[in-house]
């Protein structure tokens, strides 16, 4: 492949830049990585050392002697070395791209982004794909680089990707057969100037989709409604609140004549009943059973840290929603319960306005507990919409919500924050919760 046969440096060590160079050394090329942390800081830099060119510690000159540098999606696009590889006229990729144009034609492409709700609806379809006989992959923002699986194999039927913005920000070629865009809500605040340029970014999705392809679209979505006169491909639409191409009545899913029960779900909440329609579109044109599908909607089990249960002692609920990283997944969250809510926020900020969750918190919310860095701009919000208190330790704003509460009260850690003030990820964050919440029992 003509690809292979350039100079290719890669910007950034972590999951996707190894995956990245591993698929390209594999296939004959010769990748040279660049990773801005020092190699005491990467856990495994004596094996990368080992297998390919490396430089660690910064970016040097080396890097620009590249005909395409792959950048990791976490690395802003101004950094000096990457303005400096513009101006030279060096091709930038993603490693979604570097995947697109590797993979085998034969498999086909189903792509999610949005907000909220990605990992689920990811999940979901290839759960449905999985349980009608399909060889399907999984990859992207979930956890697992595209280029990490034998994507040139032709045995693959689908490969379905959970895409940040961050990933879609270089992408070029890439054009998925399916294209669905859940949500667009304020998120990333600190890396996007305003909400426009962050919609207009999770469009890219759409960029290259003819009308041999097909687009899935929220029609309750702001955003999406202002943007979505540019998509070229076939639509179809999912709606909490409109009849469209998928209904939801009587606890089914009413589509193409049929109805899909939910009865034995475990997916609650009106975001995971968007997800759901969301997902039966997706597959819609795969001529799936609709037996297969409602099996599939009932046996699928919930991801971890997203409205995860956790566990009831003396009467009060635990609940891990550590995913809930902006204000939109705590809204969610919220009215997902009757019950009272005690809830930990908190963490570090993206550039939200939290006061969009004030009538939320009001009408749901018994007392917050704040933690974090964000505490004192959250106090400053919330204070009059509900008792609050603020928290440097984490371990003690669960130990107290758990003292405070009542019989029947649910105890949520849904933070609308990033974690990296004090954890390393989302996962971290949730898992130490749940740890300590069976110290508690």
């Amino acid at each position: 492949m003509e690809l292979l046969k350039k100079k290719i440096g890669i910007l950034g060590a972590a999951r996707s830049g190894t995956a990245a160079a591993n698929k390209i050394k594999e296939l004959g090329g010769e990748p040279f990585l660049s990773e801005c942390k020092s190699e005491n800081e990467i856990a495994n830099s004596v094996q990368l050392l080992k297998k390919f060119n490396c430089e660690f510690g910064g970016h040097t000159k080396r890097l620009l002697q590249s005909d395409i540098i792959i950048v990791s999606p976490g690395v802003p696009l101004d950094i000096p070395i990457l303005l400096e590889a513009k101006a030279r006229k060096i091709e930038l990729l993603n490693e979604i791209e570097l995947g697109y144009l590797l993979k085998n034609p034969s498999s086909k492409i189903i792509a999610v982004t949005g907000s909220n709700g990605k990992s689920t609806t990811v999940s979901l379809i290839h759960h449905i794909l999985h349980e009608a006989g399909f060889n399907s992959v999984l990859a992207g923002n979930i956890g697992t680089a595209f280029t990490s699986y034998p994507i040139e194999d032709q045995s693959i039927d689908f490969i379905v990707l959970e895409l940040s913005s961050f990933q879609l920000e270089l992408i070029e070629k890439f054009n998925p057969d399916v294209a669905v865009l859940l949500n667009i809500r304020p998120d990333h605040l600190n890396r996007y100037p305003n909400m426009i340029t962050y919609a207009k970014t999770k469009f890219r999705l759409f960029k290259n989709q003819t009308q041999k392809d097909l687009a899935i679209l929220n029609s309750d979505d702001l955003y999406i409604n202002k943007l979505k006169n540019n998509i070229k491909s076939q639509i179809r639409y999912f709606s909490l609140t409109n009849e469209e191409n998928i209904s939801f009545q009587n606890n089914s899913i009413q589509y193409s004549k049929e109805n899909i029960s939910l009865e034995n779900s475990k997916l609650k909440g009106p975001h995971n009943l968007a997800n759901l329609m969301a997902s039966i579109l997706a597959v819609s044109q795969y001529k799936i059973d609709y037996k297969i599908i409602e099996h599939s909607l009932n046996t699928f089990q919930p991801l971890p840290h997203r409205m995860e249960f956790v566990d009831i002692i003396d009467d009060v609920t635990f609940i891990n929603d550590s995913k809930a990283t902006n204000t939109d997944a705590v809204k969610y969250a919220l009215q997902s319960f009757k019950e009272p809510v005690r809830l930990i926020i908190g963490g570090a900020g993206k550039g939200e306005d939290y006061s969009i969750l004030n009538p939320h918190i009001k009408k749901h919310v018994k007392k917050l507990y704040i933690i974090g860095e964000d505490r004192e701009k959250m106090k400053k919000t919330f204070q009059k919409f509900a008792d609050l208190e603020l928290f440097l330790d984490f371990g003690k704003a669960i130990k107290t919500s758990f003292t405070e509460a009542k019989i029947d009260d649910v105890v949520i850690l849904s933070p609308a924050c990033a974690s990296f003030d004090m954890f390393k990820n989302f996962e971290e964050r949730g898992n130490r919760f749940k740890e300590i919440v069976g110290e508690l029992s």
